[in-house]
């Protein structure tokens, strides 16, 4: 099979494969979250879901924009999500004291037992994870990546 002449030189898709943090990040992030999904599967929710209700279980009440800043989520993206967990009675929506406009998303009774009962899960799987990549290269992991993040 001849190769397209404006196809780009298999090296320089090697190189993207090989470099590109965007791309590794991508691919990483995928495959964790799956292996937490798969985690989660049991309590029915997935690990989108968990980290909402834990950022959730603070002792913050979060409005939507608060929310979408801390877990790096657009707003659209952010809404469907709450509306997910609304309609499972997972978190309720109540209008802010400050700002009457304004909705503050907060955990449920049975969105804190479910997180309660989520921890655990979260635990044994992290455990493993770090294991894997061993302590010292999960920590420098989550070093690098918290670095990223907070750019």
């Amino acid at each position: 099979m001849k190769q397209d002449a404006s196809a780009l030189p298999v090296e320089t898709v090697f190189d993207v494969r090989d470099r590109c943090l965007c791309l590794i990040s991508q691919r990483a992030a995928r495959k964790v979250a799956r292996r937490f999904d798969i985690a989660f599967r049991p309590l029915g929710i997935t690990n989108g879901q968990f980290s909402l209700m834990m950022a959730l279980a603070a002792p913050k009440a979060w409005n939507m924009t608060q929310l979408s800043d801390f877990l790096g989520m657009d707003r659209t993206t952010l809404t469907a999500a709450v509306a997910t967990l609304k309609r499972r009675k997972l978190v309720k929506l109540v209008t802010s004291e400050e700002d009457q406009r304004a909705k503050r998303v907060l955990l449920t009774h049975s969105g804190q037992k479910l997180t309660t009962l989520a921890v655990p899960v979260w635990r044994a799987e992290h455990e493993r994870l770090d294991q894997e990549l061993t302590n010292e290269g999960a920590a420098q992991v989550r070093s690098a990546l918290l670095l990223l993040s907070a750019t």
